[in-house]
């Protein structure tokens, strides 16, 4: 059996919520990406175009710093990686993960949570942060905290 993370970034809350539950289901490990700055309601505010989170999707360089605590990703073979869609897209922060750490040879199966759009671009936007020996998988958005049930079939689906 190998052994299975779910990674998650959630700003507000209910990217986290949707990454307990998965982990459990999953019978994963769950890890979060915590900013180093954390976000503010300001921060947030898409509609305002020098929020931070606004000022760092329309930078693709940009690389929020994330707290440094030691973790390894090496004993995970397959990695479930969780957050809000901002533009179309992961969170820059989501880069900054993916490049912290190497995830040759590992699946990423991603997830997310949207106040309506798909992933869009995501998966494209990603596969420059982590080794060509990567797998990225595009998953599912899953909002509105679905049931142990459709998680639990989602999961075997995927691998």
């Amino acid at each position: 059996m190998s052994k299975k993370l779910v990674a998650y970034f959630s700003a507000s809350g209910v990217t986290r919520h949707v990454a307990m539950d998965l982990a459990g289901v999953a019978g994963a490990d769950l890890y979060e990406i915590k900013p180093a700055v954390p976000y503010t309601g300001a921060d947030l505010n898409w509609m305002d175009k020098k929020s931070r989170s606004t000022l760092e999707m329309e930078d693709k360089s940009s690389r929020p710093e994330i707290v440094d605590d030691n973790f390894s990703i090496e004993e995970y073979d397959t990695v479930f990686i969780g957050f809000p869609i901002w533009w179309y897209i992961a969170p820059t922060i989501v880069n900054t993960f993916l490049e912290k750490h190497d995830f040759s040879n590992k699946k990423i199966i991603l997830f997310a949570t949207s106040g309506g759009s798909g992933f869009g671009g995501t998966v494209e936007n990603l596969k420059g942060s982590v080794a060509s020996s990567a797998e990225i998988i595009e998953g599912r958005i899953l909002n509105h905290s679905p049931s142990s049930e459709v998680l639990k079939e989602w999961v075997e689906s995927v691998l």
